[in-house]
């Protein structure tokens, strides 16, 4: 059994305009142990699908879909107060901009211990060694005085390292990485992704990594989603994708990235509709 299934989900959000489709019946599925890596450019809806999932849109969206399991469970018709014991337990997120992300009116000890007192039985001073196990596990140094700090007293590579304590505080078995390198050098970027796939194989989550970087893809999935405009344009393992696409769009991607130019100019998609193929 998959561990999430979605079916035909579409998101609507309502503006001054009118109704705007962010996403329009996309589907998505994600084994235990699996690497599913999200593609496309800003506004494809890679973020939002990955919110619905966490019930997280604000009032203005619209969430439709035939099916949303986890596990098999019913997301769709589950209750609030279900869902709840759900998010942060078995299904935790990383999101973008970690500094924007932490509260900055607590300190990263309390943060991280939160999600372990809303989500298990233990006691405080056990809370608090877990807390400081976690910022250990994820590399940040001398985590018994980083417990105090507050996220403006971090880098933004020590903040991503608190997010991604908080998110496998309860060992999820889905955990979803939305653009988890956003914002740092590259050196720590390969930290970062260095440390969430050596959790993901550790755990044996199921882990979905929302990004730009092909270069990530292509050394870290097992399998591609596409998007474009908030549709799926192809899905594929990530051999295949590489080697063969099938889809205008992804053959754009492809092609933009600098070690395939073959000219002066970097191709767009418009290059490839021109040539007569739809994206």
């Amino acid at each position: 059994m998959s561990l999430l299934e979605i079916e035909n989900l579409r998101v609507t959000f309502d503006t001054s305009s009118g109704p705007f489709a962010a996403l329009s019946g996309v589907s998505y599925r994600v084994d235990p142990g699996e690497v599913l890596a999200i593609v496309g450019e800003s506004g494809s809806g890679k973020s939002v699908a990955m919110l619905a999932v966490m019930g997280l849109l604000p009032p203005s969206a619209t969430v439709t879909a035939d099916a949303m399991r986890f596990e098999g469970r019913d997301l769709l018709t589950m209750s609030a107060a279900e869902r709840r014991k759900i998010i942060g337990r078995d299904i935790s997120m990383i999101f973008q901009e970690p500094i924007a992300s932490l509260n900055p009116c607590f300190t990263a000890g309390f943060q991280i211990e939160e999600v372990l007192a809303r989500h298990t039985d233990l006691p405080r001073r056990a809370r608090r060694q877990r807390a400081i196990e976690l910022m250990q596990a994820v590399g940040i140094p001398e985590p018994k005085r980083r417990l105090a700090s507050f996220p403006h007293q971090m880098s933004g590579g020590q903040c991503q390292r608190v997010m991604i304590a908080m998110a496998i505080a309860c060992a999820p078995k889905l955990l979803i990485a939305d653009e988890p390198t956003t914002a740092l050098d590259v050196t720590i970027q390969k930290q970062i992704l260095d440390l969430l796939m050596r959790l993901q194989a550790d755990h044996g989550m199921g882990l979905i990594l929302i990004t730009h970087d092909m270069g990530v893809v292509a050394e870290t999935a097992d399998r591609v989603i596409v998007q474009y405009m908030g549709r799926k344009m192809e899905e594929a393992d990530v051999l295949s994708l590489f080697e063969n696409p099938q889809n205008a769009y992804t053959r754009a991607l492809l092609s933009a990235l600098p070690e395939n130019a073959t000219g002066t100019r970097l191709p767009t998609v418009a290059d490839f509709r021109l040539a007569g193929e739809d994206a």
